[in-house]
């Protein structure tokens, strides 16, 4: 898939189809997390959201990147995770899918995400605005295991 503006990054495609998708291709994701998801419940994410996006190395054909995405699909979107494997970080992928998600979702009346404070200035450069938030974090859920 053509990318305008990506030339830098190298074989890098973006798909919104996660049905191919395998375990296999996502391999180390959710670096410095205190909980991480195995590969097979990472799968379960995607396929879970109403929509995600991957950044696909062409040449080794590993997911380098994704985004996924809960919506009512009338009024509202919420970006639960976005992430880029980190020897990938700083050629744009993160910026293309957050853009290619954000367009999905333009006629929305709002397009919601919370992050920690070193990444709000990325999130401003692409239009977003600083909010408030309120979270909560269960780290068996994350993984799958049960309490």
């Amino acid at each position: 898939m053509a990318n305008g503006g990506l030339e830098e990054t190298g074989p890098i495609s973006f798909c919104d189809d996660v049905s191919s998708i395998t375990a296999d291709q996502l391999r180390g994701f959710f670096v410095g997390w205190p909980a991480c998801p195995s590969p097979e419940r990472h799968l379960d994410i995607l396929h879970g959201s109403d929509r995600a996006i991957l950044a696909i190395d062409e040449t080794t054909g590993r997911a380098v990147g994704f985004i996924t995405a809960v919506t009512d699909g009338v009024l509202t979107a919420y970006i639960p995770l976005l992430e880029v494997l980190p020897e990938y970080q700083k050629r744009g992928i993160g910026g293309e899918l957050l853009r290619r998600m954000l367009d999905e979702f333009a006629d929305l009346y709002m397009t919601d995400l919370v992050c920690d404070p070193p990444l709000q200035a990325f999130y401003e450069r692409a239009g977003m605005h600083r909010g408030m938030a309120m979270v909560r974090r269960d780290r068996a859920g994350m993984t799958g295991e049960r309490r």
